[in-house]
């Protein structure tokens, strides 16, 4: 199955990137980097630069529709930049409303919440997304990652880069739930 990975030109963390990258390519999908811009996505490793990875597709280039699923890596810059983004909000609204999983880690869910789509769903984040999340109708919980299977479409959520490991395995566990995805 394709599964998107939106970020920003820079400011996306890293881990937060490169592990779930891994665990889908192990388990046999094919993650899709899409961006804002076509060329290059600058990394970080917390506030140091990191690696430079290569855009896929861009936002005017790709379809919710040609992907089982997204997944929104984290990073404070990355997720800032990605919610003052109107095509980035929609492409996000577009997985919720085809019913589509979406997997979000550490500050990525300032994104869901620019989209409106925590209203009456439970989900975690880094601890400061806490008050934000309540404001916009979320339930927010402390946990290594939550799975809200709230229709359409469940969201995967965990905290921070130590929550990789459970947050992959809740990913995969969801993919693996929908085998007959058209985004195969």
């Amino acid at each position: 199955m394709r599964v998107a990975f939106l970020v920003a030109p820079e400011g996306v963390e890293q881990s937060e990137l490169t592990e779930p990258w891994r665990a889908l390519e192990h388990a046999g999908h094919t993650p899709v980097l899409v961006s804002t811009d076509p060329g290059h996505i600058q990394a970080f490793q917390h506030l140091d630069k990191g690696d430079t990875f290569p855009v896929d597709e861009t936002l005017a280039d790709s379809e919710p529709g040609d992907f089982a699923a997204l997944v929104l890596p984290g990073g404070v810059a990355n997720p800032d930049f990605l919610r003052l983004d109107a095509r980035a909000v929609a492409f996000v609204q577009s997985f919720f409303r085809l019913g589509k999983p979406v997997a979000a880690i550490c500050h990525a869910p300032w994104l869901l919440v620019e989209a409106d789509v925590v209203r009456a769903r439970t989900l975690t984040s880094w601890p400061s997304l806490r008050t934000d999340i309540r404001n916009a109708g979320g339930n927010w919980k402390d946990a290594p990652v939550k799975v809200c299977e709230a229709a359409p479409g469940a969201l995967i959520t965990s905290r921070k880069p130590d929550d990789l490991k459970v947050f992959c395995e809740a990913l995969l566990t969801e993919l693996a739930r929908h085998p007959d995805s058209p985004a195969s």
